[in-house]
């Protein structure tokens, strides 16, 4: 990939040029006078490539050793330089002319120096001077030409922002050769592009101007001068005499410009002016303002002193001659910088001597709402009237009424018409307007309007469109919505004229919305056959799904692995039970579950009946029927159950239940679609893990339980996902958990209510360093792989990443595992080495371990190595083992009978299993993705645990295991955001970035 720099080009503009990351052969030797071709400088063709420009050259001077450029330290970071130190040689580059407002346009496909970010800096400086109006006019002379030019204004804190610009110039950015072996100076190159950009970006604000801006003045050289600052061409055609009398003129700006302290700014105060009568006194409640002119009026606030505001018409008499240095200069100066913050100023500053302007009632409007703002952010001063209230918009109010949580849960069934209604009303902050003060604000016809004493600003037509809105009323459509509908409504709303800024809800919607419907609700009353004793956050989650089932939502229980999503399924199960409903519940799992719901439902609800459809003796057709019948529960895999689906789909089932629901993540899958074909009363998934990779797997699990929560994919995407995995955009993620709320319920184990009942957790990096043959292996491994992946695109250099990856990840765990060959372990790998010590400690102590891998293979070789090392027993649980093998190393396990070492693959021991006897979990080959490792943790270190559990993660400095603590903690960040990709994103890094990736460090081998 190849590294793109930029510099700024006096005369010319800002430039890209890129280098690649090979190492050239040597030039011949020549004079250093003479600018050579860079020779792995990227073309003017590949450049263009990516990105548009006009192509052209440019000498740099760059350090050069042996006649050949030094690639740059960006290309090489951490790199050792050996040898004498580099020289200063010129060399030519091909290069591009871009325009500077093209630099956040860039291409994915090549990588951005320094000097790009910088000369990003620089234009996001000209762009806030600009939008500020921290610039003047000005004229450029060169000799007898002249040019007029808008400059920036840099006072107080602008100084510090452009000699922080100045400091951090990347010496790339000042390689062009000005002279023989000398360039630019930074202040220069930095002051001649701020000038250009800020010239740039004030014409184009004026041309894109709303309402338009006439700055052309009549014949003369003034009025040549204003036009040349808003056209195309900047340039004078004026005689000599007529110049040196414009820049003597334009001078005395250019010193307010250049002065370090400000003695005053702009004040600009809109003031009623009564003209027949006064409204207010006459009636309170008249809508249409008649009687008042809206009046514009400039004035000096002084900076040294700053109760003295002075008037224009103080300053234009001199009375202001004394009290600030060159008052009418600074005014004038004030007014025209305000005028390009504000164009509606313009006309008035045409004038000879201004010192008030008349708006008419749409330009007060638009002051009020919107100029008034633009020029506080600016810096100026402004004074509105008391009687203006900009907070209090008109806008429609939603009040939905419905009957207490309590209330809900209680009732068997609930009815529509109980659930729930609403009503829309048009309200200006507190106060619900009445239909008859409505029809007086539509037939005033004007965008002010003084309501109760107060202005405020109405837009006609919207107004009209919401009064109609109002008498079609949308309650009479739907006078008693579904829970779903209701909700729907109160976090989307509908298309409506006016925007929706008050919802007022009580009983179980105030409840949802408020985030506080757990609280509210009491303990569900668990009848006496279930025999588990709950803790306190267990029947909160009860009462809430018992909740969520009565209202017809799909619900997600989030909790951490290991807080208990099972038995409060299972408390679910029992109370419905015991009101009579007898429909039964269809639980789908992975096949490593299927036992541990049996268990469980035998343990805390003996009065379940379950049933297992799983296996090649599981019942089809009549047989199938009569087994549902039969049961309360059938428990069955994702896998039996994509392929039943034709027979499933038949039940009508009271409740859907996804068990590691993360399973239908994808939506796409066969299975995500059968499952969607289930006809259910109630939805519910459990998953410790709502998002494990990306937002999608967020919109797959929530889709399928309430069908068209969160739009479509598309929408979702655009709406959420985009902005939040690449934009980091806190509004969004919050404004999807607002979504989201009321049908999600995660609790986490550092929830204060969940701590106590929780042991510590101590993680530990367990480091080792490879062998000599490791060392050597995987030397070999990534030269022949990079080979590969530089010379493949798309899904063929995506799957030979995943191999090198792959291949890496085995030479670190035993030469054996990558060779495939059968060879004894002895001493051959670090990390088999450092591990014997760690689990002879561990049974020293008297404790257990749980080894996790995710290669099987890799395990089978373990078993017998470490029995034999370690003199002990070890189990090994992974996805070849019949069930009922699964489910008795689990028990011998626990039970203290069996092996104190359990090797488990992560695929098939990861998830759903509860292995407390364990107080020791080591990751022996790291995982890409947080999600799944924190499940395998989570087998230890869950309820039940009485002890403090240590995590040990093996890692080998110096390779790419060492880079995975890094890879895991930016990963977690999109998870907590709302509440991610497994290893495919690395395939799309650059050649470049994977080189560093995978290079082994030379602290990796032990001497």
């Amino acid at each position: 990939m190849p590294l793109v720099h930029a510099l700024w080009s006096p005369g010319r503009g800002l430039l890209l040029w890129a280098e690649h990351d090979r190492r050239p052969a040597g030039t011949s030797s020549r004079s250093a006078r003479i600018a050579l071709s860079h020779p792995f400088a990227v073309s003017s063709a590949d450049l263009t490539a990516l990105h548009p420009g006009k192509p052209t050259s440019v000498t740099l001077l760059l350090p050069s050793r042996a006649n050949r450029p030094l690639a740059s330290t960006e290309l090489r970071a951490g790199a050792r330089r050996r040898g004498p130190a580099p020289s200063l040689r010129a060399w030519s580059v091909p290069a591009l002319v871009v325009d500077a407002a093209e630099l956040d346009d860039l291409d994915d496909s090549a990588s951005y120096g320094a000097s790009v970010t910088h000369l990003r800096a620089v234009a996001g400086l000209a762009a806030e001077l600009v939008g500020r109006g921290r610039v003047l006019p000005t004229l450029l002379r060169r000799g007898d030409a002249a040019e007029a030019r808008w400059r920036p204004v840099l006072q107080g804190v602008d100084f510090v922002a452009f000699d922080a610009l100045v400091a951090a110039m990347p010496p790339v950015g000042r390689a062009e050769q000005i002279a023989p072996l000398t360039g630019a100076s930074p202040r220069a190159l930095v002051t001649d592009a701020l000038h250009t950009l800020v010239d740039a970006a004030v014409r184009d604000r004026l041309a894109r101007a709303e309402p338009p801006v006439d700055l052309r003045g009549g014949p003369g050289p003034a009025g040549a001068w204003l036009s040349a600052l808003q056209g195309g061409d900047p340039r004078l055609d004026l005689p000599l005499a007529e110049l040196r009398v414009l820049a003597d003129a334009v001078a005395k700006w250019d010193e307010v410009a250049d002065t370090d302290v400000v003695d005053g700014r702009a004040c600009f105060r809109l003031a009623e002016v009564t003209t027949l009568r006064q409204p207010a006194a006459d009636d309170p409640d008249d809508q249409t303002g008649d009687g008042t002119k809206w009046q514009l009026q400039f004035l000096l606030r002084a900076t040294a002193d700053p109760s003295l505001l002075l008037s224009a018409g103080q300053i234009w008499a001199g009375e202001a001659n004394g009290l600030v240095r060159d008052p009418r200069g600074l005014f004038v100066a004030e007014l025209g910088r305000a005028a390009l913050v504000e164009p509606v100023l313009a006309p008035a500053l045409r004038r000879t001597q201004p010192s008030e302007y008349d708006l008419t009632v749409e330009e007060a409007e638009h002051f009020l709402t919107s100029g008034a703002k633009r020029l506080l952010d600016a810096g100026f001063e402004v004074q509105l009237p008391a009687t203006w209230d900009g907070r209090r918009r008109l806008a429609l109010r939603l009040s939905v009424r419905s009957t207490p949580a309590e209330q809900v849960v209680a009732r068997t069934r609930v009815g529509r018409d109980e659930l729930a209604g609403f009503r829309w009303s048009i309200a200006v902050g507190d106060d619900e307007l009445g239909e008859e003060e409505l029809a007086k604000l539509v037939a005033a016809k004007t965008p002010l309007v003084r309501l109760r004493g107060r202005w405020i600003s109405v837009d006609a037509e919207r107004l009209r469109a919401g009064l109609e809105f109002l008498r079609r009323d949308p309650a009479r459509q739907s006078p008693h919505p579904t829970a779903a509908e209701l909700l729907e409504l109160v976090h989307s709303g509908v298309e409506t004229p006016l925007p929706v800024t008050d919802v007022r809800a009580d009983g179980w919607v105030g409840d949802i919305l408020a985030g506080r419907v757990q609280q509210t609700l009491r303990p569900v009353e668990l009848p006496p056959s279930f025999r588990a004793t709950l803790r306190p956050y267990q029947q909160r989650g009860v009462s809430w799904l018992a909740f969520m089932a009565a209202l017809g939502l799909g619900a997600c229980l989030a909790d951490d692995m290991g807080l208990g999503k099972t038995v409060q399924t299972l408390a679910l199960e029992a109370v419905e039970r015991a009101d009579g409903r007898h429909l039964p519940t269809l639980v789908l799992c992975p096949v490593s579950l299927v036992g541990m719901w049996q268990r469980e439902a035998a343990n805390f609800a003996p009065g379940l009946r379950v049933s297992a459809h799983h296996g090649g003796a599981r019942g089809h057709g009549d047989a199938l029927a009569e087994r549902v019948a039969a049961a309360d529960l059938v428990v069955t895999t994702y896998a039996t159950a994509t392929r039943d689906a034709g027979e499933l789909e038949t039940f009508t089932w009271r409740r859907l239940v996804l068990d590691e629901a993360h399973a239908i993540k994808n939506a796409d899958t066969a299975t995500a679609k059968a499952v969607r074909r289930f006809p259910a009363g109630h939805r519910l998934a459990l998953t410790g893990t709502p998002v494990e990779n990306r937002l999608a797997d967020l919109w797959s699990v929530l889709d399928l339980l309430n069908p068209g929560l969160l739009g479509s994919r598309f929408e979702f995407r655009q709406r959420f996902a985009v902005p939040i995995e690449r934009r980091g955009d806190t509004a969004a993620a919050a404004a999807l958990r607002r979504r989201t709320r009321p049908y999600l319920l995660r609790r986490v184990k550092t929830d204060p209510a969940i701590v106590p009942e929780l042991p510590d957790k101590i993680e530990i990096r367990q480091e080792y360093r490879l062998t000599r043959e490791q060392g050597t292996l995987y030397s070999a491994v990534v030269e022949e792989m990079m080979k590969k992946i530089e010379d493949s695109q798309g899904i063929k250099r995506r799957g030979n990443v995943l191999a090198a990856i792959t291949k890496l990840k085995q030479v670190c765990n035993h030469p054996a595992h990558l060779l495939h060959d059968g060879s004894p372990l002895g001493d051959r790998s670090g990390k088999v080495t450092r591990l014997e010590e760690v689990l002879a400690e561990i049974l020293a102590s008297g404790d257990r371990a749980l080894c996790f891998t995710q290669y099987t293979e890799f395990g089978h070789l373990l078993v017998p190595h470490l029995a034999d090392r370690l003199g002990t027993e070890v189990g090994f649980l992974h996805g070849g083992l019949a069930k009922g093998a699964r489910d008795a190393i689990v028990d011998r396990f626990q039970s203290g009978a069996g092996p104190r070492i359990l090797l488990l693959s992560l695929k098939a021991g990861g998830s759903g299993l509860t292995l407390t006897a364990a107080g020791q979990v080591l990751h022996l080959d790291r995982w890409w993705n947080p999600a799944v490792e924190n499940q395998a943790t989570d087998r230890a270190f869950r309820i039940g645990q009485r002890r403090t559990v240590q995590v040990r993660k093996f890692l080998c400095p110096g390779t790419v295991e060492d880079h995975i603590d890094t890879l895991i903690t930016k990963k977690r960040a999109l998870a907590g955001m709302v509440v991610g990709e497994g290893e495919n994103w690395l395939t799309e890094l650059s050649t470049d970035t994977l080189r560093e990736v995978l290079t082994l460090g030379e602290d990796a081998i032990d001497d």
